[in-house]
Formats: structure tokens, C-alpha cells, sequence
């Protein structure tokens, strides 16, 4: 399994604002790509910084996704009022969530 991690940078998030309000449309547009397994985001809302992580079953599906992967992070962002801080990609070691 593969994962990309992108870092993005933004305004701070208020407490009662929705973090999941545009997840569903984004889910939709990379659920259908090849060797898609998931994706979570994560949100330090005090100073705005976010992360994204998607897994890949393996290293081509991940390099085969990157043109719409930039496409789809740089829309998100703009339209989030953020910038990308950086995207990188690693081979997951392991992995493990309790069911």
C-alpha cells in the first residue's frame, strides 16, 4: 500500500465550522480511480493547517492518479481559502484501525 500526504495552510477554523462540507464531492471525484483505498483529512483548526492522506493499493495506481490528484488539491484548496504547503508519498510500513 502507498500513501500521498499533501500539507496545506490556511485561515483558522472556527469551532462550530463544518470540516466535512464539501467531503462528500470530493470523495466522489477520486473514489472511482484505480487503486483508490481511502483518504482522511485532518484539520489543526487554531492555526489552520491541514493534511490530507490517500492510500493507494500500490505504487503505479498512486503515480497514474497524480494528474488528477493536483487537480482535484489544487481546486479544494482554492476553493478553502488555502494554499499547498507541500505533497509527498511514502510506502505504508503498516497500518492498522480497530474495527
Amino acid at each position: 500500500m502507498f500513501a500521498r500526504l499533501s500539507r496545506y495552510q490556511g485561515s483558522p477554523v472556527p469551532a462550530e465550522g463544518d470540516l466535512s462540507a464539501h467531503a462528500e464531492a470530493v470523495v466522489k471525484r477520486i473514489r472511482g480511480l484505480p487503486g483508490f483505498l481511502g483518504v482522511y483529512y485532518f484539520v489543526e483548526r487554531a492555526t489552520g493547517k491541514a493534511v490530507s492522506l490517500t492510500l493507494w493499493e500500490d505504487e503505479q495506481t498512486m503515480q497514474a492518479s497524480e494528474e488528477r490528484a493536483d487537480r482535484i488539491r489544487v481546486e479544494t484548496a482554492h476553493r478553502e481559502g488555502q494554499r499547498i504547503v507541500s505533497v509527498e508519498r511514502y510506502e505504508v510500513g503498516f497500518s492498522h484501525l480497530v474495527p
